[in-house]
């Protein structure tokens, strides 16, 4: 199992190591060439609108699309949720449009407002994951072939469709790895 992590912003040192910890060959993507192999693919944290000018200055927003299509799985956090979804309204930054849905920014309010939470995730077990929200992002209006995986308030926080995740929050500022695991496995059955 080959993973990369796109490292051009963001949380990328840690979801590495988690990675590594679950067992995955791991590698940093900055350029095109990075993407050659891998199963999968996390796009950190950070901030959208500087991620997504990135991945086009660096060439890689349409490798990536074109990796997607032909099976390669995306673990989007925060920021990945962001351009992992179909539409971000009053926005017309790129966007990978993997995910039926559209995502609110910011949604539970700025930096200051970042929390802590024991989080249900059914598919991970009974045990709570322990959330952390930076300026965290949900999303809306999911489309029939987007799984729900957890809320908030009734704001979803987890999906995926397919290989693809779309996570709020960040897993990987916490020591639990059970996220990371999932996404591994969904890499092997789907």
């Amino acid at each position: 199992m080959k993973v990369g992590v796109l490292a051009l912003q963001g949380g990328v040192r840690e979801h590495v190591q988690a990675l590594m910890d679950c067992g995955a060959e791991t590698v940093m993507v900055k350029g095109r060439q990075d993407l050659a192999g891998l199963d999968g693919l996390v796009i950190p944290g950070g901030e959208s609108t500087t991620v997504g000018k990135l991945l086009v200055r660096f060439g890689l927003w349409e490798p990536i699309r074109q990796r997607a299509a032909a099976g390669m799985g995306i673990f989007g956090t925060c920021t990945g949720m962001i351009l992992l979804a179909g539409a971000l309204p009053g926005d017309h930054g790129p966007r990978l449009g993997l995910i039926e849905c559209e995502v609110v920014r910011n949604a539970f309010g700025r930096q200051i407002d970042s929390f802590e939470t024991e989080l249900a995730i059914p598919v991970l077990g009974e045990r709570p994951f322990p959330a952390v929200f930076i300026r965290a992002p949900y999303l809306v209006n999911p489309g029939r072939k987007v799984e729900v995986l957890a809320t908030i308030d009734e704001k979803i926080v987890l999906a995926r469709q397919g290989k693809f995740l779309a996570c709020a929050f960040h897993p990987e500022l916490t020591a639990d790895l059970r996220l990371h695991r999932y996404f591994l496995d969904l890499l092997r059955l789907c």
